[in-house]
């Protein structure tokens, strides 16, 4: 079987529960604290499927195929492209295998030279990927030929120190071959042709990126043991997602720009607040209807919505600046739809004078009113206000998410509730509750069988002594009714 026909990557993150860098490393302090011969527990770590994954970063300008290379080496669609330069804008990191080897693999932004406000940033990010990784593919436009652009990114390189493989992209058949073998001149050795939309000659470029990576665990296949809780952050663009995020990091881990849409890919961010380890998730901010939207908008949303749909808690940021939105109103419902735990944190809190904060509250009572059971956090991602409140209302809704209320004390609650608020009576008929019983947790999902058709301002009214009763704060509930018809007597 040649390297062309071998599948270029799968995803197994979390499932294997391998320890993060930053966990590695102390553990790793702790063993030594402790008098362990570190070999000996290096192998031991490794043998079990844990350490660091070696980490491969993707560089090049802008529009040369990085974020289709990614896709092609990870096996799917998840880096957002587009035909068009600036698509990519944060590093952005996946878990890849080849040939039984893992390792962590980060898209990043094209990178230019001499430029300013977000292509700056865009820049940076990606000279942070190339400090953070073990070795670096530089993908160059073979078609193109090496570029100033290119011969600036080879002095990085240098600089950097790291092993480069050298893709030139773009080659779909043997006529382009000869574009690859010009770009020998950057003096990086030899250049691998590749066509990142085809994948033509992606296996033999992940076997020389094999041979520059360092070693890592191997490929283990298990039973899902657990992992940091994932927390998407969600919102309007430029509610200040990602700002909220480089905050909590203590970091500039994303690009943050006054232009709206600036994160394009969801970007995970693994961060330690309040002695617990979480998975933060920056996502694209949401527009209007994703069947409205076109290009790298109308991908990123579908990314946004698959990052909500896989995350366990949902932090709906709102601008507190601006009214509450249809938009604002949407994005709460795909939450609470996609059955999240949610906490909504109302960001740029210090921009807030009394007249606005006035109208804000009514706005609040007037359209948020279904949404009482969410914590409300105000926060400024600028200033940092109120940050220690964001764990604890993230932990309440999360329990509460898992909560489960034994069938015995459900029942008991719900002929208290019947004896003393009967269902209206409607026709000359007065449906009961029968019996009930919750049907599963993440969110908590109720079932009622009934005598009768119950009417939803019933059901909203069950849904709201649930809570009173066993708090529910931050997470949706489901309530479905079953209706138990009498059979007639066979004659």
């Amino acid at each position: 079987m040649t390297s062309e026909d071998r599948s270029t990557g799968e995803q197994h993150g979390d499932e294997h529960g391998e320890l993060s860098g930053a966990e590695y490393a102390e553990f790793m302090e702790l063993a030594q604290q402790e008098g362990f011969d570190l070999e000996e527990v290096e192998g031991d770590l490794a043998e079990a499927g844990h350490g660091p994954l070696p980490v491969l970063a993707v560089v090049g300008r802008p529009n040369v195929g990085k974020s289709t290379l990614v896709n092609r080496i990870i096996g799917r669609r998840e880096a957002v492209v587009e035909d068009k330069p600036g698509v990519t804008r944060d590093r952005v990191t996946y878990e890849a295998h080849w040939a039984g080897r893992r390792f962590k693999i980060v898209d990043t932004g094209g990178w230019e030279q001499d430029v300013l406000g977000i292509d700056a940033s865009v820049a940076a990010q990606a000279e942070f990927a190339i400090d953070a990784a073990d070795a670096v593919i530089f993908v160059v436009d073979s078609k193109v030929g090496a570029t100033d652009t290119d011969e600036a990114v080879v002095k990085l390189l240098r600089r950097a120190g790291k092993p480069v493989v050298l893709a030139a992209n773009k080659v779909d058949g043997p006529s382009g071959e000869a574009d690859a073998a010009m770009l020998w001149n950057l003096g990086l050795g030899e250049p691998h042709p590749v066509s990142s939309l085809h994948g033509r000659g992606t296996g033999d470029l992940l076997d020389a990126v094999l041979d520059v990576l360092p070693e890592a665990p191997a490929q283990t296949f298990g039973e899902f043991v657990g992992g940091p809780r994932r927390i998407a952050l969600i919102g309007r663009p430029n509610v200040g997602k990602s700002s909220l995020l480089n905050k909590v990091a203590g970091e500039e881990r994303v690009v943050v720009n006054e232009m709206a849409g600036t994160t394009r890919d969801p970007v995970d961010e693994l961060i330690e607040l309040g002695g617990t380890t979480w998975k933060f998730v920056d996502t694209a901010g949401i527009r209007k209807k994703v069947h409205m939207q076109e290009g790298a908008d109308y991908y990123a949303s579908l990314r946004t919505a698959a990052a909500v749909e896989k995350a366990e808690c949902a932090v709906v940021l709102i601008d507190v600046t601006e009214s509450i939105s249809v938009q604002d109103m949407r994005i709460l419902t795909m939450a609470v739809e996609a059955g999240r735990a949610l906490v909504i944190a109302y960001n740029k809190w210090d921009q807030l004078d009394e007249e606005r904060r006035f109208y804000l509250e009514r706005e609040i009572e007037r359209d948020l009113v279904q949404l009482q059971w969410a914590p409300r956090v105000n926060v400024s991602a600028l200033t940092g206000r109120h940050m220690e409140k964001l764990v604890p209302a993230i932990e309440t809704a999360l329990a509460s998410w898992e909560t489960r209320v034994p069938t015995g004390k459900l029942n008991a609650f719900l002929g208290e509730l019947v004896a003393a608020h009967p269902h209206p009576i409607r026709g000359g008929k007065q449906p009961r509750i029968l019996f009930g019983t919750q049907a599963g947790t993440k969110p908590p999902r109720f079932v009622l069988f009934a005598s009768g058709f119950i009417e939803a301002g019933y059901r909203r009214f069950i849904e709201r002594r649930l809570r009173e009763e066993f708090g529910f704060e931050g997470s949706p509930l489901q309530i479905s009714v079953r209706v138990r018809e009498k059979r007639g007597r066979k004659k």
